[in-house]
């Protein structure tokens, strides 16, 4: 059974920079698309960034260069690197996997399993 989990959640100060780790079992991330997603208290959960199978990669307009999704296939483990975090960034952080190697649409309806989550906060 495929699982995800999540790590390298923590607190920092605007300005601050955080990588999160996603460690895959059941699976190789190397197969399918994977994605991270965020939930704010208050708020819907929102797409991230998600790569496909071929590499190719997409990323939400609040991140677009800040983030960067990436993977390391020898260790089955997708990572989201951020960078000058803002108090917006705040939100419990969630890496999740599509069952399709391509990546379609960035909605959580698309993606069947899901990790615990990891919290990052980030003050001003």
């Amino acid at each position: 059974q495929a699982q995800l989990a999540e790590s390298g959640g923590g607190s920092v100060q605007a300005g601050g920079s955080l990588r999160l780790s996603c460690a895959a079992s059941g699976y190789s991330v190397s197969s399918y698309c994977m994605a991270w997603f965020r939930q704010a208290p208050g708020h819907e959960r929102e797409g991230v960034a998600q790569i496909s199978r071929g590499g190719s990669n997409a990323y939400a307009d609040s991140v677009k260069g800040r983030f960067t999704i990436s993977r390391d296939n020898a260790k089955n483990t997708l990572y989201l690197q951020m960078n000058t975090l803002q108090p917006d960034d705040t939100a419990v952080y969630y890496c999740a996997r599509r069952n399709t190697y391509y990546c379609y649409r960035l909605t959580q309806a698309d993606f069947d399993y899901w990790g615990q989550g990891t919290q990052v906060t980030v003050s001003s």
